[in-house]
């Protein structure tokens, strides 16, 4: 018996659909485990000690209140010498330079003048007056011991024996007026002018021996500043010559704000700071205070003295003081190595597990004894990586290279 077509085709769709295979069992993915955050790294304890990594909590404490001020350093004055010339005449030697350093009575100039010639010539004539004087007295002694024994024979008398002793005291004072004169003319040669007593002259008559030129030297150890003089020149008495400076002291002279004035004194410690050596400070103490304001700037000039026993410092230097002075309110301090540099902002390694480390933006403040102010960005009691942050950040940068 043939069934209709219509009647087979839907007994075909029925076996089908009856034999569709079921639907395969739902299978759930495996939930991966948290990622850590971008600015978190991940080390477990044995990383930790490979990598020296040693963290502490954070505490609070109080710092002295401090007061900043600009200035320039300058010369020591009381250690600083402006060397001239003692007399008229013409620079004949000038060996030394600008930057030098010199020794106490090193030879700066070789000077020719004719008031050597004149001192010399005036020596001459005293010694000369002296011996001469010296002659008269031997002769005056001799007449008077004569008269004196012509007295006691009868065959003078006293106006006589009298004339004689006045004679003889006359021509002794005049003796010792040419030894006086003798004596200064010397010492005016020999330890005013520095030369010999007397001239040395060449076969050439040209008398520019050493002997024959005022030596003009430095009257301390240190650095040559100013050469104000060249062979050749021409220099009248009290020209200045030379400037000489001893550099292991300096003076620093800062600008203090008129609101700080009356916190300040004379003899407080100071730290000093420039440019220069961005991670030293140089001890110094407040010497004085200038008597009147700067009326355009509102400040009060102070003079701060500085030891630059390695020479670092140099005149004119811009510098910045600082100035405890008291105990203020309590700040963050934490080592200046648990500071790392990550993309051009200071970050710290704050530990959030036993395992995890996050790295966080602070604002840092000043550095009081070599410790690292934080202004913002922690809180007391926050536990972060004082030692080995370098190893962080390697892993930090690492994990930002790898994503």
């Amino acid at each position: 018996m043939k069934l209709p077509i219509h009647t087979a085709l839907a007994a075909l769709l029925l076996t089908a659909c009856s034999r569709e295979a079921a639907p395969p069992p739902k299978v759930e993915a495996a939930t991966p485990a948290a990622a850590a955050p971008a600015d978190e790294i991940v080390l477990d304890q044995r990383m930790q000690r490979e990598g020296r990594i040693r963290a502490a909590a954070v505490i609070s404490r109080s710092v002295p209140e401090f007061v900043q001020a600009n200035g320039r350093l300058t010369v020591n004055e009381t250690r600083t010498w402006h060397v001239g010339a003692i007399t008229d005449g013409r620079v004949m030697r000038a060996p030394v330079l600008a930057g030098d350093r010199v020794k106490k009575d090193q030879v700066l100039a070789g000077l020719h003048s004719h008031d050597i010639h004149e001192a010399r010539a005036e020596y001459r004539r005293a010694a000369q007056e002296l011996n001469r004087l010296k002659t008269v007295l031997s002769y005056s002694l001799k007449q008077r011991d004569r008269m004196k024994r012509l007295f006691e024979l009868k065959a003078a008398s006293l106006e006589q024996v009298e004339h004689a002793e006045t004679e003889f005291k006359n021509t002794q004072s005049a003796v010792t007026n040419a030894e006086t004169e003798v004596e200064r003319t010397k010492v005016h040669l020999v330890e005013y002018l520095e030369v010999s007593l007397e001239g040395h002259t060449d076969s050439t008559g040209d008398a520019e021996h050493d002997d024959d030129l005022i030596p003009v030297k430095s009257p301390a150890d240190g650095i040559l500043l100013e050469r104000k003089v060249t062979t050749g020149s021409v220099v009248k008495g009290g020209d200045e010559m030379f400037i000489v400076s001893d550099q292991s002291s300096l003076w620093m002279i800062a600008a203090i704000a008129e609101e700080h004035v009356g916190k300040l004194r004379a003899g407080m410690a100071v730290k000093v700071k420039v440019q220069a050596y961005p991670d030293l400070t140089f001890p110094g103490r407040i010497a004085r205070f200038g008597d009147q304001l700067d009326s355009e700037t509102r400040t009060l000039p102070a003079r701060v003295e500085l030891v630059n026993a390695g020479g670092r410092l140099k005149p004119e230097m811009y510098a910045t003081a600082e100035i405890a002075i008291g105990a203020g309110a309590r700040a963050i301090l934490i080592p200046q190595d648990a500071v790392q540099q990550v993309n051009g902002q200071p970050v710290v390694f704050v530990r959030k597990a036993p395992d995890r480390f996050e790295a966080r933006v602070i604002e840092p403040g000043r550095l009081i004894d070599g410790l690292q102010e934080v202004a913002r960005g922690l809180v007391s009691g926050e536990e972060i990586a004082v030692e080995g942050s370098y190893v962080l950040k390697s892993q930090l940068l690492k994990g930002s290279l790898g994503e």
